[in-house]
């Protein structure tokens, strides 16, 4: 499938791995919807809506910057509005869009538990609710969620059970609405990174630059992502897809480019 002219409705593309993708499909010529929340740039975080807008107007794609906190249905529903006004449609959304905090339940706090399920599960779900009236018009409509292959070994949960929960549930989620929209040749599928990537949630919340480190940058993601969305979407659904082997399949399989450090070891990401 060709991107020239199509509409990606990214979620949490401000930084990233969003921004990533929105920067590989922009350079083959995607409309690309910003939608996150970033307006004003954290210096411990970087980017913003309009930063990224002007980078995907470089590289050659549309951009539509929206800020947009995906926690509250009546801002999704401006925001896909939006994107369709000013582009005509939607053929593709990528929910992105995720919250992290691995503490054990006693450190959980309720704050933390509802801001991790109002992005990762509801805002993921009320997204694809709003989208997909336009991804039915669509000649090749996708859904990718950025979560991982349900994994039930009891190891996954004992240690952050809340965001556990929220991960799958995203993940179930794509599985469901695999189901849901095949009637329409919607494709649902899941993506997550063999490694961790060098993303703000990894140097500011996981393992600093010693874990950047051993990390590959979000390009990894984004090309993985740019070879699912070309596939057939009456074909390609249900799956979760582990970028690596995505990668594999396309013939690719010399990945050192995509290391932080060259030659570095490399970090086995969660639920893997």
């Amino acid at each position: 499938m060709s991107f020239n002219n199509k509409t990606v409705f990214i979620t949490g593309a401000s930084r990233g791995i969003g921004r990533a993708i929105a920067l590989k499909l922009a350079k083959e010529g995607a409309n690309v919807v910003i939608a996150a929340k970033s307006i004003e740039e954290n210096p411990k975080l970087g980017g913003t809506i309009f930063s990224v807008a002007e980078e995907v107007e470089s590289a050659g794609g549309k951009a539509l910057p929206i800020q947009c906190d995906i926690r509250f249905e009546e801002q999704i529903a401006e925001a896909v509005q939006s994107a369709v006004s000013k582009f005509g449609g939607i053929d593709i959304l990528v929910n992105n869009a995720s919250a992290i905090s691995l503490t054990p339940t006693e450190q959980t706090e309720a704050k933390r538990y509802d801001l991790m399920h109002g992005i990762n599960v509801r805002g993921t779900f009320f997204v694809s609710k709003h989208c997909i009236p336009h991804l039915k018009k669509s000649t090749n409509a996708h859904i990718l969620n950025l979560s991982p292959p349900i994994n039930m070994d009891p190891k996954w949960f004992g240690g952050h059970l809340a965001y556990t929960l929220s991960k799958y549930n995203m993940s179930m989620i794509a599985l469901g609405l695999a189901e849901e929209l095949k009637q329409y040749r919607i494709a649902a599928n899941a993506l997550w990174p063999r490694t961790t990537i060098a993303t703000a949630a990894v140097m500011n919340l996981l393992g600093g630059q010693a874990l950047i480190n051993m990390s590959r940058t979000p390009d990894i993601l984004a090309d993985a992502a740019f070879y699912i969305l070309k596939r057939p979407s009456s074909t390609c659904t249900g799956n979760f897809f582990i970028d690596e082997e995505v990668l594999a399949s396309e013939g690719i399989t010399v990945l050192s480019g995509y290391s932080v450090v060259p030659g570095a070891p490399l970090y086995t990401d969660l639920f893997l």
